[in-house]
């Protein structure tokens, strides 16, 4: 696997791309939980999934249960979704926690703060407690979590560097769009199920290259040729438009804009995958995030959430453009499914060897392909040393 990966590596002129292992091995994917997804920040829920102080959020990301929980000072918060007693699964469905998280086995209660406050019986009947089991050191496991732009993300591992850190290009470079996000409610919602690897769709959402084959009505106003391609050694590459101006009333009302925007933005869109899972779109009006969920090598879950820059526009006056809006992004992401499920199938080719880039049009794909090696060949380095 390294010698395949250090090909991968090189320059984008003599490149492969992934070797078809990555694509159609379960053990691979298995390796990839460890050294790609727990190693850095990933993205597992939003924070929308729990508006209000106790709200709980159950997550099973990659056969891992987590709960996401907003706790009592607002602050969004991750744990191990385990009873710390026998291992119980502690909350099955989203919930509102009036009191404290209670287990449905043996009734030990947890603060919304994690801390242990209760184990009834546990010396025995009428015995609440034991000099045995210490409270303070029996709190629920908590992971390392962050939210930016309400996308709840973790690093399991606990050895990324700070996402600040990790996200640091990205978060300057949107700098203008640090500003509240407003969720547009029901109709701001959908999923997809992709029969293919995830890494395929990050590989089609960081290039315009397919656009006038694949999006003929997006590229009837956003052309191959008003596309530039984003690249970033830390960690992210995407593309850009400069002439996004879709039409959804041909009345002429629109959304409401983020506030005090370069003039850049009023035409100018960008598309960005921050890696390992979650796509990210901007524009002067609204802005979306995908989170991709890897349930098997050739299995993914995408769920995407629409945000607009005005509380007022999730009300009922601009339900109608806002259904327009959702169509439309929910048409453009139906129409990439299929070339992903064709490389899928592709993968299973004995003959093909991983592929090679255009080394003008797929810059993005091949960061995002090194980028995968390099975690990688991490770990393979580390198996060979022990």
């Amino acid at each position: 696997m390294v010698n395949d990966l250090s090909a991968v590596q090189r320059g984008i002129e003599t490149a492969r791309g992934l070797p078809n292992a990555f694509y159609v091995s379960e053990d691979l994917l298995k390796a990839e939980k460890a050294s790609v997804f727990a190693a850095n920040w990933t993205a597992i829920g939003f924070g929308k999934d729990v508006p209000q102080p106790g709200d709980t959020w159950p997550v099973t990301f990659m056969g891992s249960p987590l709960l996401i929980v907003r706790d009592r000072a607002g602050r969004v918060r991750v744990y191990n979704n385990v009873c710390r007693h026998r291992g119980m699964i502690l909350v099955d469905k989203p919930k509102r926690m009036s009191g404290a998280i209670r287990c449905p086995y043996h009734s030990w209660c947890y603060d919304l703060d994690g801390k242990l406050r209760s184990t009834p019986h546990a010396g025995g009947p009428g015995v609440n407690g034991h000099d045995a089991l210490k409270r303070d050191e029996l709190g629920l496991v908590e992971v390392r979590s962050h939210v930016w732009r309400d996308v709840v993300f973790v690093n399991i591992s606990g050895t990324a560097p700070a996402f600040e850190t990790y996200a640091g290009e990205l978060i300057a470079r949107w700098s203008e769009y640090e500003q509240p996000l407003y969720h547009g409610g029901e109709d701001s919602s959908f999923g997809l199920d992709l029969r293919a690897n995830w890494k395929l769709a990050v590989d089609n959402f960081c290039e315009s290259y397919h656009l006038p084959w694949i999006h003929p009505g997006l590229n009837a106003y956003s052309r191959l040729e008003d596309h530039y391609t984003i690249m970033s050694a830390g960690g992210f590459s995407g593309q850009g438009t400069q002439v996004y101006n879709p039409v959804l009333d041909p009345a002429g009302r629109a959304f409401a804009r983020f506030k005090d925007l370069d003039p850049k933005w009023d035409g100018a869109a960008e598309y960005i995958a921050l890696y390992p899972n979650v796509l990210f779109g901007v524009h002067k009006d609204h802005a979306y995030a995908v989170l991709l969920e890897p349930r098997a090598h050739d299995h993914t879950a995408e769920r995407v959430e629409i945000y607009y820059a005005d509380a007022a526009m999730a009300g009922g006056d601009w339900a109608g453009l806002r259904q327009k809006n959702t169509e439309l992004w929910k048409g453009v992401f139906a129409e990439d499914v299929g070339v992903c499920e064709g490389m899928q199938q592709g993968r299973l080719s004995e003959s093909f060897d991983g592929g090679r880039f255009s080394p003008v049009m797929d810059g993005g794909v091949h960061l995002f392909h090194a980028w995968i090696a390099r975690n990688m060949s991490k770990v393979a380095a580390a198996a060979e040393a022990a």
